[in-house]
């Protein structure tokens, strides 16, 4: 005999581990944020951008039922734009001259 799935067991706990990949990505873009807060601004936007790359990855790696809310559009959409913006993030702070 075969449990029933986690979904009908335990909706919440299902419907938590499936936002799980948004989360990551959440927490990463509020660690940067906290960094630019604290005057570690290129630092930061660099936490921020890695963290969107993750997110296209993550978009791009995971099957539709585990992704969760990171899945807004199309995969190759939601890819390119979470990657693009990550990358021009990164490359502007990265290319701004310290002072």
């Amino acid at each position: 005999m075969t449990r029933p799935p986690l979904y009908t067991r335990r909706p919440f706990l299902a419907g938590l581990l499936r936002q799980l990949p948004l989360l990551v990505v959440l927490l990463a873009v509020g660690a940067g944020l906290l960094m630019v807060t604290f005057e570690h601004w290129r630092r930061g936007l660099v936490v921020v951008g890695l963290a969107l790359v993750g997110g296209g990855l993550l978009r791009l790696l995971l099957p539709l039922r585990r992704v969760g809310f990171l899945a807004v559009r199309s995969r190759p959409v939601d890819v390119v734009l979470l990657a693009g913006v990550g990358v021009t993030l990164t490359a502007f702070a990265l290319a701004i001259p310290a002072t």
